[in-house]
């Protein structure tokens, strides 16, 4: 019989099922056709678009992101990077929609400084309200604290995604009980974004049971930035195969892998 378990099972996020958990960002790649190569290699099949830095329409007659990652291939998820109020944010929401003809999912982040690009929990609370209200399914970025997480759930958030680390540190999962914690009392997918710096940590947020990662600087700031996206989809797939087959227990001292309990010497 075989037990081993596919990889490919599947999460859902607003109604519709995904297979690739490695989701991936569009910006700091030296042009289109490398932000292209690495979202192929990367197998991601969501891709975000800081709306605010990147060309889906709004500017005509400049090069297109659109073009070379159509949305009849990917899911494009607007964010709202570089929004420092709700207002903001939810601005930026609706001319996502406008220009994605009625596009309703958007990842929420409202940064609180230029420094640490930490979420305001404030402002993304505030925004969160008048998103959800506006009928857009919304992906969160938040800190990696479990009740604000679950809170954000319970305002119909449709995925919760806390830091590993501050926005492009590549420290990798700095509180990993937080991340568990998180994950243990979701119903909704629960996806890491932020601070992830190379494919181990990767494989460490899937190990905790995250749905997902959302990277961008780990990848497009590598020195080979579609080596580290295949890199990185392979490490997802590690880490998620991981998380289902079920760790050993950590113990202190060894454990002969032949035990000779009941047997003569």
């Amino acid at each position: 019989m075989n037990t081993h378990t596919p990889i490919d099972d599947g999460f859902v996020i607003a109604g519709r099922t995904y297979r690739s958990r490695l989701l991936t960002g569009t910006g700091k790649f030296k042009d289109l056709e490398e932000t292209r190569l690495a979202t192929e290699a990367a197998g991601a099949e969501i891709v975000t678009v800081a709306i605010r830095r990147s060309n889906i329409g709004q500017n005509p007659g400049e090069p297109n992101l659109l073009d070379v990652l159509p949305p009849s291939k990917y899911t494009i998820l607007p964010n709202t990077a570089g929004c420092y109020s709700a207002d903001d944010a939810v601005r930026t929401c609706r001319l996502a929609r406008e220009l994605l003809d009625g596009h309703k999912l958007v990842k929420l982040e409202v940064l609180a400084d230029q420094k640490t690009l930490f979420p305001d929990i404030i402002e993304t609370i505030k925004a969160t309200e008048i998103l959800v209200r506006d009928g857009f399914d919304v992906m969160v970025y938040t800190n990696d604290d479990p009740i604000i997480a679950k809170r954000l759930e319970a305002m119909g958030c449709v995925a919760v995604m806390p830091l590993a680390a501050p926005i492009g540190s590549g420290l990798g999962v700095r509180n990993p009980y937080n991340i568990l914690t998180i994950v243990e009392n979701a119903k909704v997918p629960i996806l890491v974004d932020a601070g992830v710096g190379t494919a181990s940590d990767a494989a460490i947020a899937m190990e905790l049971g995250c749905d997902g990662v959302l990277m961008n600087t780990a990848i497009a700031g590598a020195k080979h930035p579609v080596l580290m996206a295949s890199a990185m989809r392979k490490a997802i797939e590690a880490g998620r195969e991981a998380f289902l087959a079920g760790r050993i227990p950590r113990k202190r001292f060894a454990s002969a892998s032949s035990p000779i309990d009941g047997h003569f010497l």
